[in-house]
């Protein structure tokens, strides 16, 4: 459960949110908007990287901001950009990274991500150069590394931005797989007919909340 309550967020002067108020259940949430929207500040609350400025943020009862630890124990976090994520020389070991806080050894720690790495699509690269891979591989790295901590939450902020019309639904197709809760933020509304919640916010408030269709109806004419 992700809770806003009276959420907004301010960078000096600039209001970016105002009075977000919101309980995220479902399973799959987008949140749709213009650019500057304040779609992407919100998502980044859920696990701490902003903190509101107004308002409080709960996940499953925890504070971002007093308990990012335990929080960010539970939300995983894809960006646009998967090589703002890549730290490791190889797809295996940057997996296994994610691990080094684990009561695993080293040698369990490189078998769990060869494991995770199979299971979602890049079997056989876990000694390929990370930073070599295709921008598909790179983004389905980027979920390895995350999914091999088994959060949760899964947040994404626009993952597929830099992928191609094939890769972006097979990313989207392998969110809907997940047994997470996915909070997606995204400029791709054809790939939102699955999910059971769309959020649109222009200019910082929350302006629509419905089931895709109406959602996405209302945000076009909204764009128009």
């Amino acid at each position: 459960m992700i809770e806003f309550d009276g959420v907004g967020h301010r960078y000096g002067d600039r209001v970016v949110l105002s009075d977000v108020d919101l309980t995220l259940a479902e399973r799959r949430v987008a949140f749709v908007g213009a650019n500057g929207s304040g779609k992407s500040t919100l998502a980044r609350m859920v696990n701490g990287l902003v903190l509101p400025t107004e308002g409080r943020v709960r996940v499953d009862g925890l504070d971002p901001g007093k308990q990012g630890r335990k929080v960010r124990q539970r939300v995983g976090f894809v960006f646009t950009n998967p090589d703002s994520q890549i730290v490791m020389p190889t797809a295996g070991e940057d997996v296994a990274f994610s691990l080094r806080g684990s009561s695993l050894s080293k040698q369990e720690r490189a078998r769990r991500a060869e494991e995770v790495l199979a299971e979602y699509g890049l079997s056989g690269y876990a000694d390929h150069p990370a930073h070599q891979l295709s921008g598909g591989q790179k983004q389905l790295l980027a979920l390895c590394s995350m999914l091999v901590l088994d959060p949760d939450v899964l947040v994404c902020d626009e993952p597929t931005t830099l992928l191609d019309l094939r890769n972006k639904r097979r990313f989207a197709d392998l969110l809907g797989t997940l047994r997470q809760q996915v909070l997606l933020v995204t400029h791709d509304l054809d790939l939102l007919d699955d999910f059971e919640r769309v959020v649109v916010l222009d200019e910082g408030r929350v302006v629509a909340d419905d089931e895709p269709e109406p959602a996405l109806r209302y945000y076009r004419k909204l764009a128009r």
